[in-house]
């Protein structure tokens, strides 16, 4: 089985390509940044890539988008993420472009190496393997993309500028509607996300979440 591993952690991925050298793996590329792992997939072909979610230059998603798009070029590849982030986004587009041979586990969670092994084997062989923790959040994302379905375009736009911070006045006056009909709008809402009557400040931040998430 012949690996790449995308790290930007020097130890972890020489931790990593040892572990796997040991498991008779062939590591064949070790890459710290995004680029690094496109190039890396395109060259060699490797059965699996490994891949971390953060890393260079912003930290923040690299590794995620630079797998899709090295399977984009390479269908073949299959993909293991092993980060200590969920990326809710990048993470469903990695899934819905192919479930099989893909896989996303936590770092935190991976306690044994035989299972960690016998996962990135699995993944080789076009299997798929998800941490509990990504399924539970990526459920939890596909709920709020429902129930934001639900809202009607002037609902979607009142909790639109919701999201900016605006109060019902200000929003009525952007609208150019009554500031009762924006509480009407703003009840419907929180009906429509399940948001039960509580605190009504703590349920519009809510609804604002919701809505960012989704």
């Amino acid at each position: 089985m012949r690996v790449v591993i995308a790290e930007d952690s020097v130890l972890l991925r020489e931790g990593l390509a040892r572990l796997l050298t040991e498991a008779e793996c062939e590591v064949v590329a070790r890459v710290g940044d995004g680029p690094g792992l496109v190039t890396a997939i395109v060259d060699h072909h490797p059965d699996v890539a490994i891949v971390d979610v953060r890393m260079p230059p912003s930290f923040r998603d690299e590794g995620l988008r630079a797998a899709i798009e090295a399977r984009r070029l390479v269908p073949t590849c299959t993909i293991l993420v092993l980060s200590q982030y969920v990326e809710e986004r990048y993470a469903s587009e990695l899934l819905e472009a192919g479930a099989a041979g893909v896989g996303y586990l936590l770092k935190d969670r991976v306690a044994d190496v035989a299972d960690f092994v016998a996962a990135v084997r699995q993944v080789a062989a076009g299997g798929t393997v998800l941490d509990p923790e990504v399924v539970s959040q990526l459920v939890a994302r596909r709920r709020n993309n429902d129930c934001l379905a639900t809202l009607t375009a002037r609902e979607r736009a009142v909790l639109a500028l919701m999201a900016e911070g605006r109060s019902n006045q200000a929003i009525a006056q952007r609208l150019v509607i009554t500031e009762g009909a924006i509480e009407k709008h703003v009840n419907a809402i929180f009906g429509k996300l399940g948001l039960a009557p509580v605190d009504t400040n703590h349920r519009r931040v809510l609804a604002v979440l919701t809505y960012l998430r989704g």
